[in-house]
């Protein structure tokens, strides 16, 4: 009797980087493979976005295809970029799925997808189940848990223009910092600029749900937690117009100077690589980008 579950020989197995000419099919994949939690849509939407922007050389665009005999039996998508203000090569895992038949090759696609020394990996969206996992892969926890601020309470900053995030604010700014809030502002995401006589603070908010019903934003870009501190008051009127009440933004514990509360081990991430990530920057990740 042949057991239908096991899987086929190695040698009909290979792991190689995606190209475009696999996008087809691995929208059905990622179908499958997440049914009901995401539409064909979303994964036509995710992988043109992955096709469009611009990566780091010698970084994958998509990341890796898992083949038996030329037909994709699992993938892992990986979005590359360069750090915000360093450039370093950094990638956030995201979503990965393999076949039940191939689940004893998911090893070799996930070595492959973590090959690069000097690339720093995060992972942002962990299954509970598999922190253990993650640990074992050599990843460390660098944000423990949300804070989840109420800022239109403070008192709004002195001083401050808030512009749109395609403007070029008449204040000194980064390059990088217009490029990364024009991107992000694409992809669904809120920018703002606060504008003072010192500079121009570029902050980028996702719009979330908590537990499907409560609206909120994300915090997915700040050049420091410091900033989303300072200009509390004017952010979260500017948040709250638009429906959106509460930030949530990543933290090891209370942030002072916010008003609010600290839920401890939720929503955890984790990295592995040469660079710790810093708290309040989440760009260009599956958070910021897909809306995951």
């Amino acid at each position: 009797m042949v057991n239908a579950e096991q899987p086929p020989a190695a040698s009909r197995i290979r792991c190689r980087q995606i190209v475009d000419d696999d996008l087809a099919a691995l929208v059905d994949l990622l179908k499958r493979g997440f049914g009901s939690r995401r539409t064909r849509a979303f994964w036509q939407r995710a992988l043109a976005h992955l096709r469009a922007r611009a990566v780091p050389a010698d970084m994958p665009r998509y990341g890796y295809v898992l083949e038996n005999d030329g037909t994709p039996v699992g993938l892992i998508l990986l979005i590359s970029a360069a750090t915000p203000g360093t450039g370093e090569p950094r990638a956030n895992v995201s979503s990965w799925y393999v076949n039940p038949a191939f689940r004893s090759y998911a090893p070799l696609i996930v070595s492959q997808a973590l090959k690069l020394k000097h690339v720093t990996y995060l992972n942002i969206s962990p299954a509970p189940h598999t922190w253990p996992i993650l640990a074992a892969q050599g990843y460390q926890r660098y944000s423990n848990g949300v804070f989840v601020a109420a800022a239109w309470v403070r008192r709004s900053a002195p001083s401050v223009r808030v512009l749109a995030a395609d403007c070029a604010p008449d204040a000194p700014f980064a390059p990088f910092e217009r490029d990364l809030m024009i991107e992000h502002a694409a992809a669904g995401c809120i920018g703002v600029w606060c504008a003072t006589g010192e500079r121009a603070f570029p902050f980028v908010f996702r719009p979330r749900l908590i537990r499907g019903v409560i609206p909120c934003a994300l915090l997915v870009y700040c050049g420091d937690v410091a900033d989303v501190v300072r200009f509390a008051g004017t952010l979260g009127r500017h948040l709250a117009a638009r429906g959106l009440p509460f930030m949530i933004i990543d933290a090891n514990g209370p942030i002072d100077g916010l008003t609010g509360r600290y839920f401890d081990n939720t929503q955890p991430k984790f990295f592995r690589g040469p660079t710790r990530p810093r708290l309040g920057d989440l760009a260009y990740t599956e958070a910021a980008l897909f809306g995951m």
